[in-house]
């Protein structure tokens, strides 16, 4: 299996989507076996394969699939003899509708904290770029973007209650273990860990506990991995 995943600058690898497989590949016990392709923003040749230009792509088995949810479905249907990564083997629909509601609720108020901080950890050649296409995006500079962030965060805060609400009764948003719930809402805090010293996360959040026991699964292998100074 071959793995495509955005890195930065020193290897950091912080694409929500890509923690989303990384997870996903370490819950199935294959992780360690999938050798990884770094791209930069500046390499989307890379993936011309593929038939378009983003991260995470897999190559298995003479299949390739883009989409970090594709591909959690390729690996279920695929490895059906290793642990689920969906609480349902039948039924998916509640680990879409985190995924989906992450995409759509809780990227932007991260991008919003930490954006301007990823300029400082990817390549510099990709510097330019990545300024004027998330500046194009948002309609201001990134200095502007993460002006307010102290607000954002508290946004965040309030964003994140459904999440806090399941973890009250329960380790993880699977359950008593982990699924692809877990790690679609994980994706998100990695981003902001690798990629800024701005916490998005407050002082005795519930939802920090939680991220600890995730850090730890695997080894630790997530915990591993070099996060910015808080």
């Amino acid at each position: 299996m071959k793995f495509y995943d955005l890195s930065g600058s020193d290897n950091k690898r912080f694409s929500p989507f890509g923690w989303r497989v990384r997870m996903s590949l370490a819950h199935l016990g294959l992780e360690e076996n999938a050798q990884v392709e770094l791209v930069k923003f500046s390499q989307k040749d890379k993936l011309k394969f593929s038939g378009q230009e983003l991260v995470p792509v897999i190559q298995d088995n003479g299949v390739t699939i883009s989409d970090s949810w594709r591909i959690a479905e390729y690996l279920e249907n695929s490895y059906t003899s290793q642990p689920t990564l969906f609480i349902s083997l039948t039924n998916k629909a509640y680990e879409k509708f985190v995924a989906s509601w992450v995409d759509s609720q809780v990227h932007p108020l991260v991008a919003k904290c930490v954006v301007r901080d990823i300029l400082d950890v990817i390549d510099p050649n990709d510097r330019e770029y990545f300024r004027r296409s998330r500046e194009e995006r948002f309609g201001m500079s990134l200095e502007e973007i993460v002006a307010n962030r102290e607000e954002t965060r508290t946004s965040l805060k309030r964003r994140l209650f459904p999440v806090r609400k399941v973890l009250e009764l329960n380790p993880f948003l699977g359950g008593k273990s982990a699924s692809f719930a877990d790690y679609s809402v994980f994706g998100a805090i990695m981003w902001a860990r690798i990629t800024s010293s701005f916490d998005i996360l407050e002082e005795h959040d519930p939802i920090i506990d939680w991220r600890e026991r995730m850090l730890d699964l695997y080894n630790g292998f997530a915990r591993e991995e070099t996060a910015r100074e808080h």
